[in-house]
């Protein structure tokens, strides 16, 4: 299977990848559903917007905890840094992630469209600065921005929040321009954000899905399952690329 999707890759002449939490897992970022997911330990309501602005400080304590004590070691692993090596190689033509945490970058990867947007990056609410969340002073909370003492927010997207609109118009774009979407440690739960795979399809994209288990994807719209984590199954795509 794994010479199948090579062979498919190499005949491609526009292929995307889809990233959901499972590629990141295997770079200790822990997923948000499932049995070991955030929301069996967090109440999800601190990450709704309109609790947030009304309750900042215990949003921020949980937020602190979640995205800046558990990210800010993620290193990204063998299967970020292949598709930013296939980028490199002209046969991967942009990454949309629903994930926040910058590991595509950090990897090398320069086209990624971030439909959830980055924790790594705080926004202010009040006059729109925005600082690297590594820069900002996140010991007294809620953060305060120092250009105006506004509140400070991450620049992601919260429950109730839109998603941004560039980052929403290119990944259909892109799905619109595909022959072939690697879709990788996604569930395929979360809306609108699915949407893009099955999009691919509707406009006659083979779908390879690499993931360990099933997904709402698998018997809808997979063409090929590829069933391992997303790390060994990158490095063995990679390692045909590399000769």
């Amino acid at each position: 299977m794994i010479d199948k999707v090579v062979e498919l890759l190499k005949k491609s002449k526009y292929t995307i990848a889809f990233t959901g939490a499972g590629i990141s897992v295997e770079s200790g970022v822990p997923p948000f559903r499932g049995d070991q997911g955030i929301w069996n330990r967090y109440n999800p309501q601190l990450l709704e917007l309109d609790y947030f602005l009304a309750n900042p400080e215990p949003s921020w304590k949980a937020i602190r905890e979640i995205f800046y004590d558990f990210f800010t070691d993620a290193k990204p692993n063998s299967a970020h840094v292949v598709l930013a090596k296939l980028e490199e190689l002209g046969i991967l033509k942009a990454v949309v992630t629903q994930n926040i945490d910058d590991l595509h970058f950090k990897a090398g990867s320069k086209e990624v469209y971030e439909f959830h947007g980055n924790s790594q990056k705080l926004k202010c609410l009040k006059c729109g600065w925005t600082v690297n969340a590594h820069e900002a002073d996140l010991n007294l909370l809620p953060p305060a921005c120092v250009k105006c003492g506004g509140l400070l927010k991450p620049d992601f997207i919260f429950f109730g929040e839109g998603i941004p609109p560039l980052a929403y118009q290119k990944s259909f774009e892109a799905a619109r321009n595909t022959d072939l979407v690697l879709v990788i440690g996604s569930t395929g739960e979360v809306m609108p954000a699915c949407q893009v795979p099955y999009e691919a399809k509707r406009k006659g994209a083979t779908v390879v899905e690499i993931n360990p288990g099933e997904s709402n994807f698998t018997h809808q719209i997979t063409d090929i399952h590829l069933k391992m984590g997303a790390g060994k199954a990158m490095e063995l795509i990679g390692e045909q690329f590399a000769q």
